[in-house]
């Protein structure tokens, strides 16, 4: 093979081999698309309350649920409820809600909902055994045991439209009723004075009947 070819022939595989990195450069930014921010409800909803009515039917939302409140106060509720959908994997939402009221002399509050979802899986380490000697030092010996550690794997926050719908219902449900103002009362009238029948003598009227004496 002459020269010229060899390196003809490794040029090419260098091209080659630097489109293929660029498809793959180009293949990675399509998957990891960057946060386009064009939703506004999913993870929000508006209700005609105060920031601590709000948070506090979020608490009894979560705790109805079986979610452990871990911080709460009339801006932030936090929760925590475990899962196990199979033998060796356990998974972990942490729920966060932050009540603000709205801009302006608005009498609604803003609920600000996101739940993190965090998933582990088992893993065994295993530990060798060891023994010290006094002339050469530690000896390892040929048998060891594992233990099983639950290893985290994977974090992800939680983007469902349905999720979310289901939560802000059921806070709805334990917010207070909204109580209307109570009519203000009703202008008193002067009463007009009742005029005599007629044909009946006014001296007669202004006189009291009383009762004869025996």
């Amino acid at each position: 093979m002459r020269p010229s070819s060899s390196l003809a022939t490794a040029a090419a595989l260098l091209v080659a081999v630097l489109v293929s990195g660029c498809g793959v450069t180009e293949r990675q930014r399509l998957t990891y698309e960057p946060e386009e921010f064009d939703s506004t409800t999913t993870h929000t909803r508006s209700y005609t309350a105060s920031e601590a009515q709000t948070c506090e039917a979020a608490r009894r939302a979560l705790l109805s649920q079986g979610y452990m409140v871990t911080a709460a106060n009339q801006e932030l509720v936090t929760g925590r409820k475990s899962f196990q959908p199979a033998t060796e994997v356990h998974v972990e939402v942490e729920f966060r809600v932050v009540c603000a009221r709205e801009g302006g002399k608005s009498r609604s509050t803003i609920a600000f909902a996101s739940a993190l979802q965090d998933r582990y899986g088992v893993k065994k380490v295993n530990n060798s055994a060891s023994v010290g000697v006094g002339a050469i030092g530690s000896l390892s010996l040929p048998f060891s045991s594992s233990d099983d550690a639950m290893v985290k794997v994977a974090s992800e926050t939680l983007t469902d439209d349905r999720f979310y719908d289901r939560f802000f219902s059921l806070i709805e449900r334990y917010l207070p009723e909204s109580i209307e103002p109570a009519a203000p009362p009703a202008e008193a009238r002067p009463v007009a004075p009742q005029r005599p029948p007629a044909g009946v003598p006014l001296q007669l009227q202004s006189v009291p009947l009383s009762p004869s004496r025996g």
